[in-house]
């Protein structure tokens, strides 16, 4: 049969996304989701043998679900979302989401905006052989959009918005370029892995998945408070990191520029990888993934460049399906960050569930110390513990095969110290609207 044009390809991908009848399958394979009998890595029964299972991961020899951001794991029975496709020798898959959020933060240093925020990606794998495989993923965000000091966030911190001033009280908007990766396996003969990830950008081996991939909270389309200490480094402008899978272990370091992305949103930037990463990572069971990770990076502030940083982060994730659309999901993470100065810890527990098929409800508390919401032109200033509670749900309304409009809203309230009534007001609250579009 004659190879088809990368036109019918594309035609082919539109309609299953659309959910045209008799074009995908005509044209191109597609899978949906939830029907990967002929996926790699899945199981396949061939005549008078035993069921055998193909390397299914990026990384080895496990269920495909266990795959989060970068180089990171999650629970095995987290669903793995995607509209997948197959074409001749690759595997692909696309997932997007787009929140358009109204924001509403009170008190003295709230503020309020409308913005558009999300992540659109795109990954493709092939086989070479039955122990070689290679992944290629791009990753791209519409946050630039919402313009360089990004939005209202009480009790934020972290990077800058201009290279001149700190950015407190708000999110900074991410790179429009996340992630460029490529990831190269090679199964062992004891069916262990070995493989080798570079990304510019790309994630080195630090934290949980990013807080945009976790199922317990990816459905928020407001950043976490603990961002800067547990996965402030997923988008590295230069990364390298082997590793090692044994059955439900993994271990990894990376190298990577731990340079903090620049207030130029746009660009591709380069720089030395001066900063190392270390993370071990154990799925103990299929609803179950906990890491332990280390970083040092070298001047990774824009506004302090000769001051370094050592991170440590723990987090255990747990993810049950209650059936085939419904599941719930947890993760508890602590981070740490030293300075030589200072060392300030942070701690975030965050909670998903589907009541009903259309539903999601999620939660998230956390607490961070933290010595830069009261600026005084050092970056050292007095430390404060501080502490939010977000509650959201989201209603989603199927409009395509494997489109949803999703409308929402979630409610936080901020909790201060008395020595910090006098900016924030006493314990001030923020609020959200949205409505998103998923493809998935």
């Amino acid at each position: 049969m004659p190879a088809s044009t990368p036109h019918a390809c594309g035609i082919a991908l539109l309609a299953t996304i659309l959910g045209t009848p008799g074009v995908a399958n005509a044209q191109s394979g597609v899978a949906h989701a939830h029907d990967q009998t002929d996926m790699p890595g899945m199981q396949h029964e061939d005549a008078g043998h035993a069921m055998h299972m193909e390397p299914a991961g990026a990384l080895g020899v496990y269920a495909m679900g266990r795959d989060a951001s970068g180089t990171s794991w999650q629970p095995d029975e987290t669903p793995h979302g995607g509209v997948h496709w197959r074409r001749g020798t690759w595997d692909g898959m696309v997932h997007a989401m787009f929140d358009v959020v109204a924001d509403h933060q009170g008190g003295p240093r709230g503020g309020d905006k409308t913005f558009m925020s999300g992540m659109a990606m795109a990954q493709a794998r092939r086989a070479f052989g039955e122990r070689d495989g290679l992944q290629l993923r791009a990753m791209f965000s519409p946050d630039p959009l919402m313009g360089r000091d990004g939005y209202p966030l009480l009790l934020a911190s972290g990077e800058t918005a201009d290279g001149v001033q700190p950015l407190v009280d708000r999110q900074h908007p991410h790179e429009l370029v996340m992630e460029l990766s490529a990831t190269f396996r090679h199964v062992l003969p004891d069916r262990d892995a070995v493989f080798a990830y570079a990304g510019l950008p790309g994630e080195p081996a630090f934290g949980p998945p990013a807080f945009m991939h976790r199922a317990s909270i990816m459905d928020s389309p407001e950043a976490p408070i603990t961002h800067h200490w547990l996965d402030s480094t997923h988008v590295a402008f230069g990364v390298v990191t082997l590793g090692y899978v044994h059955d439900r272990w993994k271990f990894e370091a990376s190298r990577f520029n731990g340079r903090e992305p620049d207030q130029h949103r746009y660009d591709i930037e380069t720089g030395a990888l001066d900063s190392s990463a270390l993370r071990a990572s154990w799925n103990p069971a299929p609803r179950w993934s906990l890491q332990a990770s280390w970083a040092r990076l070298v001047s990774p502030e824009q506004l302090a460049p000769g001051e370094d940083q050592v991170k440590w982060s723990a987090s255990a994730l747990y993810t049950r399906a209650l059936d085939d659309d419904r599941f719930v999901a947890l993760t508890l993470a602590w981070g740490r960050c030293d300075t030589g100065l200072d060392a300030f810890d942070a701690w975030a527990l965050e909670a998903s569930v589907n009541p009903a098929r259309s539903w999601t409800v999620f939660a998230r508390a956390e607490r961070t110390e933290n010595n830069e919401l009261v600026p005084d032109g050092s970056g050292h200033g007095e430390a404060h513990g501080v502490s939010k509670l977000a509650v959201g749900a989201v209603r989603d309304f199927a409009v395509a095969r494997h489109a949803s409009i999703g409308i929402g809203a979630s409610y936080a309230l901020d909790f201060v110290p008395r020595a910090l009534d006098a900016l924030y007001g006493d314990d001030p609250s923020g609020a959200l609207l949205f409505v998103r579009l998923k493809v998935d």
